[in-house]
């Protein structure tokens, strides 16, 4: 067995959408990125990137490459879990948290679940999704950004050595 973690961050501004967890989440602000600015499964990917020692999202998917530009990260894991299980890796369990003041995520939760659940191919009873607002402080409080955090276990039982 084998533990990674990811982390990402993505700032709130006018005129963008607020895609976390593969969800459109009505918001008067969006996250800014090169992609979908999906915070949560950038962390994610990153998570099972790192159980698989095999770099991160910005190493797979460069944000100086236009063929990723406005991209669907729920797309970019589901590449991500294609190239993993290519290697004989499997996903076990993922349990990840958004940092965010606002907008609330308690009614798009089991959303976020199932799209993650989805994209990794395993049950959405091994996809953990919670949320906390870090009580106003930080950046996450003072409401200029959101930020994840993930942690995914991974199965290398029939990983490939090449």
């Amino acid at each position: 067995m084998r533990i990674g973690h990811g982390y990402d961050v993505h700032k709130l501004v006018q005129g963008r959408k607020c895609i976390i967890g593969g969800v459109d989440i009505p918001s008067e602000k969006g996250l800014l990125g090169h992609s979908d600015a999906d915070v949560l499964l950038h962390a994610v990917s990153d998570s099972i990137l790192g159980a698989c020692v095999m770099g991160d999202i910005g190493h797979l998917f460069p944000d100086n490459d236009n063929k990723w530009k406005d991209a669907d990260s729920l797309k970019l894991l589901e590449t991500v879990v294609r190239n993993v299980n290519a290697k004989g890796y499997k996903i076990v369990n993922i349990d990840s948290t958004i940092l965010a003041q606002v907008p609330k995520m308690a009614p798009y939760i089991f959303s976020m679940r199932k799209n993650i659940a989805a994209a990794c191919n395993i049950d959405i009873d091994s996809v953990s999704v919670k949320a906390t607002t870090e009580e106003g402080l930080g950046f996450t409080g003072a409401m200029e950004g959101i930020a994840a955090h993930a942690v995914c276990l991974v199965d290398d039982t029939e990983k490939k050595h090449n």
